[in-house]
This record gives C-alpha cells, sequence and structure tokens, in this order.
C-alpha cells in the first residue's frame, strides 16, 4: 500500500508543478537473505537479484512511477553507510557491548535468530520446533538462547552460547535532539495518527541503546578494525538506502538530501516500520552532526487483511503482486479497488466478492456507462451525433441549450478543487488552503 500511496502522491506533484523525485529500493540485506539463499541453494546475491526482478516486474506492470527504484546491496549504500557511522562514531554516539549468542562450532558462525530451533521454553508449550525468534505454536516471542535442546538448522547440530560485542547507537544520549525533532515535525508535517502514537509509545517507554551490528557475511561491513568481521544491523543500513539510491539517480543528491531549507520529505509506510523511520534513521541522521533532509511527513496505513484473516505469503494467503497479473484484471482496476480500501485509520479487509461489486458497480456501471454513452453519442452520424467528430467550443455559451454543459463543467471543476485542496493538505499540512 505504501507504494502505491505514494506513487499517487508523486504523479500529483509533478502534475503541480512541485519538483519531485520518487524514491524506492529493494532492501537486500540482512538474517532473511541470508536463510532465503541457504533454502534455496544459491549465494545471497543470487536470490537478491532474482527476487530484485520480481519485484521490479510487479511495480512496472502496477505504472509505479519511480524515479529511480534502486537496491541496499549497490556500491553506493557501503560508501553512504560507512560514511555516516564515521560521522556518528566520532562525535561519540556509539557504545560497546558484550553480548550473547548461540555459535555453531561446526558451521563455524554465530547463528542469526531465524537458523536456529529448538524446545520453546513456554510452560504448557514445549512446541519442539520452535524458532530463535518466536515459537509458531504459542506465538511467545523468545530469544535463541532461551530454546530448550537448541540446534543449528543448517547442521543439525548443538550450538554453544558464545560472548559476542556488538556496537550500539546511544539513543538515551540523543533524546533531547530527537524529541525536538519528533514535536516540531509531527505537528508541521501533519503525521498520522497511528505514526504519532506509535512514536509516542516508544519514547514513553524509554530510548535504549540499539545494537547496530550483526554476525553476519551479507550486509555492509563496519568500517572498524575490531568489527570488521561484522555487518551492520539490516534497520540501521535499510533506511539510508534511500539515500544512497538517490546518489545513484543524480551526482548531486545533496541537493536533495542535505538541503533541509528547500527540500520536504514524505514517507508512505505500513505502521510495523513506523519507529525505524522516526526514531532509529532521524537518530542517525541526527547523530552525524550535518544538516539532513529529515523526515516532514510521514503517511502510514494500518493492515489490509484478507478474506478472513492476515496475508501471509510463508502459509500461502492471499493474493501477491507477482500473482496479480495473472488474474487477467486490468492494473486500473487493481489500483482502483486498493486506493478505495485503504487502511488509513483502521484494517481493512480484501475480499473478492468486494473486489468484484467495486468492479461492476463503480467502475463498469456507474463510470463505464457514462463514458460509454458520451463515446457512443459522439460517434452517431450527423444530425444524431456528431460523426466521430467532437466539436469545438462555440464563442458564445450564454443561452439555454448550454446551461446544462455549464453546469456540469462547474461540477466536475467543483470536485477537482475539492481533490486539490485535500491533497494540499498533504503537501502543507501546517497551511490553510
Amino acid at each position: 500500500m505504501g507504494v502505491l500511496s505514494a506513487d499517487v502522491f508523486a504523479r500529483y506533484c509533478r502534475i503541480r508543478g512541485y519538483n519531485t523525485i520518487y524514491i524506492c529500493g529493494t532492501d537486500e540485506y540482512g538474517t532473511a537473505t541470508e536463510t532465503k539463499a541457504m533454502e534455496e541453494n544459491c549465494s545471497p546475491k543470487e536470490i537478491c537479484d532474482k527476487y530484485y526482478a520480481i519485484h521490479k516486474e510487479v511495480y512496472n506492470w502496477f505504472n509505479i512511477s519511480f524515479d529511480e527504484f534502486g537496491r541496499t546491496s549497490c556500491p553506493q549504500q557501503t560508501e553512504v553507510c560507512q560514511e555516516i557511522f564515521k560521522k556518528i562514531f566520532e562525535n561519540n554516539w556509539l557504545s560497546e557491548n558484550t553480548m550473547q549468542q548461540l555459535y555453531c562450532d561446526t558451521c563455524e558462525r554465530f547463528l542469526a535468530d531465524r537458523l536456529v530451533e529448538g524446545t520453546c521454553p513456554t510452560p504448557g508449550c514445549e512446541y519442539d520446533s520452535a524458532r530463535g525468534d518466536q515459537c509458531e505454536k504459542c506465538g511467545k516471542l523468545l530469544n535463541p538462547t532461551e530454546l530448550k535442546n537448541p540446534r543449528c538448522k543448517v547442521c543439525q547440530k548443538t550450538p554453544r552460547i558464545r560472548d559476542t560485542d556488538h556496537l550500539f547507537l546511544e539513543l538515551p544520549l540523543l533524546k533531547d535532539r530527537l524529541e525536538k525533532y519528533i514535536t516540531q515535525m509531527s505537528v508541521a508535517g501533519g503525521w498520522s495518527q497511528n505514526a504519532i502514537q506509535t512514536t509516542n509509545s516508544w519514547l514513553r517507554e524509554g530510548l535504549k541503546p540499539r545494537c547496530i551490528t550483526r554476525d553476519l557475511k551479507w550486509g555492509v561491513p563496519v568500517p572498524h578494525e575490531k568489527y570488521k568481521d561484522k555487518v551492520f544491523y539490516v534497520w540501521f543500513d535499510a533506511p539510508i538506502g534511500y539515500v544512497s539510491i538517490t546518489s545513484c539517480y543524480t551526482r548531486d543528491w545533496e541537493k536533495w538530501w542535505k538541503n533541509p531549507e528547500n527540500v520536504e520529505l514524505y514517507q508512505f509506510m505500513g505502521k510495523d516500520n513506523v519507529p525505524f523511520h522516526t526514531v532509529m534513521f532521524p537518530s542517525t541522521l541526527l547523530g552525524t552532526g550535518e544538516n539532513w533532509t529529515l523526515m516532514k511527513t510521514i503517511s502510514v496505513t494500518e493492515y489490509l487483511n484478507y478474506e478472513a484473516g492476515k496475508f501471509s505469503k510463508s502459509k500461502g494467503i492471499g493474493v501477491f503482486g507477482n500473482d496479480v497479473k495473472d488474474t487477467e484484471i486490468p492494473v486500473e482496476v487493481w489500483r482502483y479497488y486498493l486506493l478505495t480500501n485503504r487502511p488509513e485509520v483502521s484494517d481493512t479487509l480484501f475480499t473478492w466478492p468486494d473486489l468484484q461489486a467495486k468492479l461492476n458497480s463503480e467502475l463498469l456501471n456507474n463510470l463505464g456507462n457514462f463514458i460509454n454513452r458520451v463515446l457512443s453519442f459522439i460517434a452517431k452520424p450527423a444530425g444524431q451525433g456528431y460523426d466521430s467528430i467532437i466539436p469545438s467550443i462555440p464563442d458564445d455559451v450564454s443561452g439555454d441549450s448550454h446551461n446544462l454543459t455549464k453546469k456540469l463543467a462547474d461540477k466536475v471543476a467543483a470536485y477537482i478543487d475539492q481533490y486539490i485542496e485535500a491533497m494540499e493538505k498533504v503537501v502543507h499540512p501546517h497551511l490553510e488552503t
């Protein structure tokens, strides 16, 4: 929903003459990629190449008007991410701490959450295939070291607990700067209520140092001698992808990203991604001490559910982008239905009967019938219609015969004005239109 919502907004801004770029891309680093690559018996790069092509094909089919659709595994990402890290390191916003993780001696690696299985420690559950991050049976969130009888998913051997040092972003030290930004921008940018609530919840619970490094191979390498065998945590480097992908689009990327006096940043996403964009990413940029263009407006959707439950790709529940075009339903119908069903303030439901009803009643019967009647009338022979030639507007339209036309034109103009007013509230939420 975020990609489609942003596409509508970008198209509107271009039509209105605002200098606009629409940046997006695939987030390619992290545990999920390494795990998927193991499952498909290929390298992380091969798995990313495969799914990048799938995503790009789907977005092309959906007519998404990106100015640049990039990927976080590009060389520019490494360059920009490491430079940002060096700045916050020099400014003393990082700390070191020792964590306990499961280590597999056979595979000679620390095991990420998804590479561990074992028995759930929850009394009464004791499911023997609980993952390192969550038990699918009872739903409890877990740490890998809590599992009973843990085993490595790769070699099935028993891992051991081992200490490992990591770097942490000291969010508590950045609290005053972050809160000042949130207080000012949430009002000036007209943030969605769910974005404000989620962000305030994080602040109320108290900001904690957040680990920004991982014991993985696939990711942006940490440019520090002690941590040279580690990579950055995906939610540290992924938002920086907006910057690096912009640098792929233009050499003048700093005119967009280091120009807050003249550039405004709007972001669209689902509610589960909010804290990483309202807390983590701004804190990272603030920590550099540089004049970054921070997010002004965040537009957040609730969940779009499927039939009687939630979308789940792993369980095959729902309809997904790469399947949509095979339905032979025109892309315009999909765009219309998804936008009219956009979960702005509460969860909404995707159902096939509802899609069919909207197609038949709103698009075919109402809009389709109207257009068909007009075109059919124009196509009729002279005397009955206009012989397929749209007539010129008369110089004098003051006569009674033109009253209906004028009323229709006025009504259409009023609807356009309402649309512009609504969209301008997103562009300039703090101004009266």
